[in-house]
């Protein structure tokens, strides 16, 4: 079994002790991915059509770390913060994901550690080819 990290550029990720992905064999799990850009700042406050495109874009770029890409996510879980944004992130996350049609679930919490973040998005993926 080999076990492949992703380092995160979230600010948190050291003080809390996490990847951005994780792939054991042919599975990859991405945990909750916030709207962050490369530097750790927060992108599209106050637009969660923006924040889903940062969300989505961070996790294609793990997954290409990993070794595979958007065609092998299989579950993305979306959390907001005003589930009333639900279509404008639909729209956002449809342009990624209407030719792969992975399962989906969105949910609304009541926040995040970044009260600026109105959404993240968890993903897990399987690839065909293990490395």
């Amino acid at each position: 079994m080999s076990r492949q990290l992703i380092a995160s550029t979230s600010p948190y990720a050291q003080i809390i002790g996490f990847s951005r992905a994780v792939r054991v064999d042919n599975h990859i799990s991405i945990g909750g991915t916030a709207p962050i850009d490369e530097h750790g700042m927060t992108v599209g406050v106050g637009n969660p059509a923006i924040q889903t495109q940062q969300c989505i874009e961070t996790i294609k770029a793990a997954l290409e770390s990993a070794g595979c890409s958007l065609n092998d996510v299989v579950r993305t879980r979306i959390m907001l913060t005003n589930i009333d944004h639900w279509k404008e992130v639909a729209e956002v996350r449809g342009q990624y994901f209407t030719g792969i049609l992975p399962v989906d679930t969105v949910v609304e919490v009541s926040r995040f550690i970044n009260p600026d973040w109105l959404i993240e998005i968890e993903v897990d993926a399987i690839v065909s080819q293990v490395t």
